[in-house]
Order: structure tokens, then sequence, then C-alpha cells
């Protein structure tokens, strides 16, 4: 398997573990405060994270790579959470869903910013063509209204992809797994604290549904699914794995049909095969990922 190919199946991997995050976040806040449920997250993957540190021995990220660890950290362990959390009070994780379709233009752009990528114009078009029709075919099924959640998502999509394309510059150097490690751990005081003076507040009693919701986004949203996503994103590319994000929308409704109880209708397979063919096209025009390695 070409080290591409293998990027991709790695990136494949971390959306479908992604793409349980917002329905097992809707379980979630259901019994839990959002602010709780965000620093619990990131408390017991941070936990986890600086375990896996010292059982390797990993070395400690170089000075320099700590305001890159700190913006990945203020992205994915913090902001996406709490934004998504918050968004999730007032819509569905059907209706959330909508603007996870945003990811990939928000990664690729952040990407060119931040780790020089430079797609050609037809892999803007085809990315764009690609976003559309996943909004497109949420907005139908859900009518979708302009809210305060409406908001949270987009500001949660635009924090997530600074966080990917910066743990994707970050990860050819320390590796996928360490950099979500290390920016989980440099987290873990502050989320641990918070954890518990917030669970005082947690007065009330705690359903089976929303404790699946809490072990699931912290130990697969918050790290595992970070291993395989940023691994993906050093070997196979930014803008070219990132596109494959546009796929998470249709899985996460697929497992909102399964735990939450929405329907999925056939429109979601016609759908789904015009944004497979939308990454492809824009896989076609992607740059070529850069030739540093980092550690697997």
């Amino acid at each position: 398997m070409t080290r591409e190919r293998s990027g991709l199946v790695n990136g494949l991997i971390g959306v479908i573990i992604f793409s349980g995050s917002l329905p097992a976040t809707r379980l979630a806040v259901a019994d839990f405060d959002p602010l709780f449920l965000t620093a619990a997250r990131a408390a017991i993957a941070g936990l986890l994270a600086l375990g896996l540190l010292m059982i390797f021995r990993q070395k400690r990220p170089a000075r320099g790579d700590l305001v890159s660890l700190y913006l990945i950290a203020g992205g994915v362990v913090v902001g996406f959470p709490l934004l998504t959390a918050l968004a999730l009070r007032t819509i569905t994780s059907a209706h959330s869903i909508v603007y996870i379709s945003l990811l990939p233009l928000a990664t690729a752009a952040f990407g060119v910013m931040r780790g020089g990528d430079r797609p050609r114009p037809a892999f803007w078009i085809f990315s764009t063509l690609g976003s559309l029709c996943v909004a497109g075919f949420a907005l139908l099924q859900n009518d979708v209204r302009l809210a305060e959640g409406d908001a949270l998502m987009v500001a949660a999509i635009l924090v997530c992809g600074l966080g990917y394309a910066e743990g994707a510059q970050l990860s050819r150097r320390l590796g996928g797994w360490q950099v979500i490690s290390w920016a989980l751990a440099l987290s873990l005081p502050v989320m641990l604290g918070a954890a518990l003076v917030l669970l005082r507040w947690q007065t009330h009693a705690i359903g089976g549904p929303a404790l699946f919701g809490l072990a699931y986004v912290s130990v697969f949203s918050m790290l595992i699914g970070f291993v395989f996503w940023y691994r993906g994103l050093v070997m196979g590319g930014v803008a070219a794995v990132g596109q494959l994000q546009l796929l998470q929308p249709f899985f996460g409704l697929a497992l909102a049909g399964l735990l939450l109880g929405e329907p999925v209708s056939p429109a979601m397979l016609v759908a789904t095969a015009g944004v497979i063919a939308c990454v492809a096209g824009a896989r076609r025009f992607s740059p070529l990922p850069g030739k540093a390695i980092g550690k697997s």
C-alpha cells in the first residue's frame, strides 16, 4: 500500500470515529451540563493521553512547538467540544451535522495559511460542490432555520479546522498520537480542575445513554480518532485527506438514526454518491503531501 493510500485509510477510520461525536454529544447533554461535559471529556482523555506518553517515554515537545499545541488544544480539546455541546442544547444532532460539511473547506483553508498547501483552483471547485451537496441535502431533509445553535456550529467548524490543520503540520515532527496526547496533557490541569468544580453542579441523576455519550466522546472522539486522523493528514496531505470529512455527515446521520431514532431516507444514498464523486475530484487536484515523515 502506498503512503498516500495508507493516509486515506487512516483518515477514513478517523472520520468514522468522529462521525459518532455529535450523536454521542447529543446523548450526553441530555443529562450533563455543556461546560461540565467539555471539561470532563478533556480530563478523561487527558489522563489517558498522559499515561500513554509516560508508558512510551515520549520526549517533551520543544518550546517552539508549544504555541501550536495550545492552538490545537484551543480548537479541538476545548473549542469544538464546548461550542457543539452548547449548540446541541437547542438543535438536533441531524441539524448540527449540516455544518460538518464545511469542515473540509475550513481545514484546507487553514492548511493553506498555516502549512503552505497550494491546491489548484479545481480542488476548491470540487470541494465547494461537495460541501454544497451535503449542506443542500441536510437543509432539505431537516428544515434548518437560523438560530443561536447555527452560529455556534459555524464557530465550532472554524476552530476545529484550525486545530486539524495545525495538528497535521506538527504531526510531521512529533507524530500523530503524540500531538493530540501532548495537547490533552497540556490542557489537563485546567480541564481536570474545572471538571471537579463543575461536578458539584451535577445534582440530578445521570442516565445510561448520557454516560455512554460521555465515554464515547472522551475516549474515541478526543483521543483514538485523532491518532488515526492526524496520521492520515501527515501521510496523505491536509487538503487531500481533509476531503474525507465530506463523508462524515452521512456516517453521522446513519449513527443518529441508530442511536436517536432519526429516519434515514433513500435520498441519503443518492447524495452520498454525489459526495464521493466530489471527494474523488478534489483528490485528483489536491497538492502532493510534503516529504517530511512524522512518527506514527
